[in-house]
């Protein structure tokens, strides 16, 4: 199965995504998209393949969304795009990318819905928090 993931290295969120990826056996290929940005086009395609708006993959917290005006409601979706391309950090994150589907994988566990496979249980989120637990089934 491929997997890609729209990553930060820096994020918790992030690195758990990728921990759950690895641990149930895939290799994804890892997009660091504050290091390669963003183009207009590749953010369309995967907002549209994750039933996703600009809107509602605006990261609002730990990014420049307030100071460059963008948490208006009455920002069109045309000036967020074009300010998610200056700023890759204005995407939240993670976006991940396989045959099941493309979904901003928020909270982490998301990811779940998108393998074919999962890790063994039990398994933990890197702040301790339970997400599969001894006999392999989800949590919460």
């Amino acid at each position: 199965m491929k997997v890609v993931v729209h990553h930060n290295p820096d994020c918790g969120t992030s690195r758990n995504v990728v921990s759950f990826i690895e641990a149930a056996g895939f290799r994804p290929t890892i997009i660091e998209y504050l290091k390669t940005g963003w183009t207009r086009p590749q953010l369309l395609a995967l907002f549209a393949a994750a039933d996703l708006t600009p809107r509602t993959a605006l990261r609002t917290t730990k990014s420049p969304a307030a100071e460059l005006g963008l948490l208006d409601e009455a920002v069109p979706d045309d000036d967020l795009l074009s300010a998610m391309v200056t700023h890759p950090v204005l995407v939240n994150r993670p976006i991940v990318c396989t045959p099941r589907g493309v979904k901003l994988c928020r909270p982490s566990e998301a990811v779940l819905d998108l393998l074919d496979a999962w890790p063994q249980g039990p398994f933990y989120k890197e702040d301790g928090g339970l997400i599969i637990d001894a006999d392999g089934h989800r949590v919460g």
